[in-house]
């Protein structure tokens, strides 16, 4: 990528800082540089399309609602948000029985924009925004574009042999409460987390919530995997704890809800202080969202319970977990097994990489998971993605003896995929 610094037109300074100047990691692992016939367990898109019971009806609204087709209010548009108010309403038991009102939820351009907006109503330049690593990469240049600093705080992986547990990657609380200063303005907390797929229980969020509420931030709960929670596991909303639901806006995603990554649809919920601050800013940047694709996701939710949707999902999503670690099994990798999200963090410390293998000038200075997944794209033709990436330099070291790889897709692709990761045991 191209800087211009000493362009007639340069940059501004909060680019740099963004680091947009620099190939990010899903440019240089895009189709574009892999094998044509290389199989994509890197982005987290599903290579099938969104259910057709919510496609068809969708487009009986189209045909007959022409308004669909036109401007929808910037807040969202009406049965949208009915449909998120009825569906929700019930997992924010702080409610106490009433109903999510239209002013507590702000429909966004997918949960990035969202975020985006939250973050450019309530920062100052200067002001600084607490990330737990690994973090999702839009994080740090969403943050640098209010002209506000990222300040991270990583989770610890677990330490021995073999196959761990999400829940086995733990945040120092006192680490966590030694990264706030009195710039402190935001804390973006990732629950089911990607790409390590941990679940914060009730205990680790409400110690987090203690902190968060001395110091008196805004807390931005990253939830777009919430319908993705393994084994019986309990996904908890930190905007439910004592005290926390003044002061948090909770992040949804339609995407990665129905399986519609390129609709952009998400939303923000919370008080009607935090939401319409949200939609303030949100409105200057796109105006309103994506108004056909808003009616599509309000069908989904308005249907979801009675065809057992996110039931049957989450058996799916089940079985593509299981065939995936099936076969790190048989190579003798170790991984992470998550407990929410669709990633799997495999440990591969232990491949030898031929250290003369050539890689290009974007994946050279970066950590030792650009060289691994480098290689298996280009000999084993199966994308993967260094989670390196969503570290600060001091902590490239954490991330680096890993990879990530997605889940999201058909049973057979990940066999096939499988099938092509069997020749790692020819490397440990």
């Amino acid at each position: 990528m191209a800087t211009s610094q000493n362009a007639k037109i340069p940059q501004s300074q909060r680019m740099f800082d963004a680091a947009t100047h620099k190939l990010d990691v899903w440019s240089i692992f895009t189709p574009a540089n892999v094998p044509k016939d290389a199989i994509n367990l890197g982005q987290g898109f599903m290579n099938w399309s969104p259910p057709d019971w919510i496609t068809k009806a969708n487009q009986e609204v189209l045909d007959e609602n022409v308004m669909a087709h036109h401007y929808s209010h910037p807040r969202g548009r009406p049965r949208l948000l009915n449909a998120i108010s009825k569906f929700y309403s019930s997992q924010f038991d702080n409610l106490e029985g009433r109903e999510l009102k239209h002013e507590e939820i702000v429909v966004t351009a997918g949960a990035n924009g969202g975020m985006f907006a939250a973050l450019l109503a309530h920062c100052e330049p200067g002001s600084e925004v607490i990330c737990i690593e690994p973090y999702f990469d839009q994080y740090y240049a969403s943050i640098h574009f209010q002209g506000a600093k990222p300040v991270f705080v990583p989770l610890h992986p677990p330490e021995g042999e073999g196959i761990k547990d999400g829940s086995e990657w733990t945040l120092n609380i006192e680490e966590f409460r030694k990264a706030f200063t009195s710039k402190t303005k935001a804390v973006i907390i990732n629950t089911p987390h990607n790409p390590v797929g941990k679940v914060f229980t009730r205990e680790e969020l409400t110690e987090i919530s203690k902190v968060c509420i001395e110091k008196n931030v805004l807390v931005i709960a990253d939830e777009v995997y919430d319908c993705m929670v393994y084994d019986n596991k309990k996904h908890v909303r930190i905007a439910t704890l004592p005290g926390m639901w003044e002061r948090t806006l909770t992040v949804g995603s339609a995407g990665k809800s129905f399986a519609c990554t390129g609709w952009r649809i998400g939303w923000l919920i919370g008080p009607s202080q935090l939401t319409s601050a949200t939609l303030a800013a949100h409105s200057r940047i796109v105006f309103c969202t994506n108004s056909p694709m808003q009616e599509a996701v309000a069908i989904g939710l308005e249907q979801a319970k009675e065809r057992r949707f996110f039931e049957d999902q989450l058996e799916a999503y089940t079985e593509r977990r299981d065939i995936l670690t099936s076969y790190f099994d048989q190579i003798g990798l170790p991984y992470t097994k998550p407990e929410g999200s669709y990633f799997l963090l495999v440990d591969v410390s232990k491949v030898k990489v031929p250290e003369d293998y050539p890689l290009p000038e974007s994946c050279q200075g970066r950590g030792k998971d650009f060289r691994f997944c480098w290689w298996i794209a280009q000999e084993l033709k199966v994308v993967g993605i260094p989670p390196s990436e969503f570290y600060c330099e001091e902590h490239v070291n954490i991330g680096e003896r890993f990879a990530r790889f997605a889940f999201c897709k058909d049973p057979e692709l990940l066999h096939a995929a499988g099938k092509r990761l069997l020749k790692l045991k020819e490397y440990l």
